[in-house]
């Protein structure tokens, strides 16, 4: 049995795998430019975070109806179950669908499905955080957000994805005051590929309560001092690091150095059907590329469910404590 442990950086377009991409492809009429699943697999090699994008958002053409979208989180959700998941906050990306003419209420209610019977099926709780592309306009994020009010029970928060590079957060202020307004939860893509700066503009410009990624905080002081300081989870993604060559190799990644800095980390899978592995896959290699003990892995778990958001609500602090008290009771052995 693995660790019991929270996913708060997953990306459900990101857990597309090659054989259900084929699947959704022949019953939508889609044709892959892919021999086979095993040539698609092979297309899985990057160069940088571009080159990952351009294919994430061309598969995403076999996504078109509600039953894609179910299926699609159904089978992330098994396979989470498998990997000691117990509870996920779940990006997804309403633009890149709706560009395609696929109406965002065909989304949400799609994943919904799968999430509303989680619980009784796969044993994950489960929050949806909508995703806003920042290399899109903020004009453009504003209509989402705008298109998304009928939908709101089902949403817990906004985050921010996409390229990075020359889309700083400040150009998403006006979007994230509008979704504080509605009281929902704000995280981040900052400090990947952008700057150590990006990260504090999240914090002071979109007053994000999570930084995801969060990598390169430790080029400045200052700044890990504060996130220390103030108790701000990073959701860092060190398979998808090595993957898109922020990190050269897994034994030079940072995590080690930051848990010992006192700050608050998880890890995650981040887009684990290109990246390599799910988030008990990950916890493994870290585990062997950075010698990391058992009571690190413990204080990883411990911190996925300190960093999420099961404190809406008196039901949601009751499970956060209970799969805290799982956490603790684990066994290595």
């Amino acid at each position: 049995m693995p660790l019991p442990k929270a996913e708060l950086h997953l990306h459900i377009e990101g857990t597309l795998e090659p054989e259900l991409a084929f699947s959704l492809a022949a019953r939508n009429g889609v044709t892959l430019p892919y021999a086979d699943t095993e040539e698609l697999r092979k297309a899985y090699l990057f160069d940088d975070l571009q080159s990952f994008l351009d294919l994430y958002y061309g598969l995403m053409a076999v996504l078109r109806t509600e039953a894609d979208f179910e299926e699609l989180a159904d089978a992330y959700l098994a396979r989470a179950a498998r990997q000691g998941v117990r509870h996920a906050e779940i990006f997804f990306d309403p633009q890149a669908h709706m560009v395609r003419g696929v109406a965002i209420g065909t989304v949400i209610e799609g994943l919904g499905r799968a999430l509303d019977r989680s619980v009784e099926r796969h044993g994950i709780s489960t929050k949806l955080i909508m995703c806003f592309l920042r290399d899109e306009s903020a004009a453009s994020a504003l209509e989402t957000l705008e298109a998304a009010k009928p939908y709101l029970d089902r949403i817990t928060g906004v985050g921010l994805d996409s390229a990075e590079v020359g889309h700083p957060p400040a150009k998403f202020r006006e979007v994230y005051e509008a979704a504080a307004a509605l009281g929902l939860r704000r995280v981040a893509h900052a400090g990947e590929e952008g700057p150590p700066a990006y990260i504090a503009e999240a914090l002071d410009v979109l007053g994000v309560e999570r930084i995801d990624h969060g990598l390169r905080c430790m080029e400045d002081a200052e700044l890990v001092e504060r996130l220390v300081r103030d108790r701000i989870p990073l959701t860092l993604c060190p398979l998808s690091n090595v993957r898109l060559r922020a990190i050269d190799v897994l034994e030079e990644h940072p995590l080690a150095r930051m848990m010992d800095a006192g700050l608050l980390c998880t890890v995650n899978s981040d887009d684990p059907a290109y990246f390599g592995g799910y988030v008990d896959d990950t916890f493994h290699a870290v585990r062997e590329a950075l010698a990391l003990g058992q009571e690190r892995l413990r204080e990883l778990a411990r911190n996925s469910f300190e960093a999420s958001f099961l404190d809406g609500s008196p039901a949601d602090e009751a499970l956060r404590s209970a799969y805290l008290a799982e956490v603790a009771a684990y066994s290595f052995d």
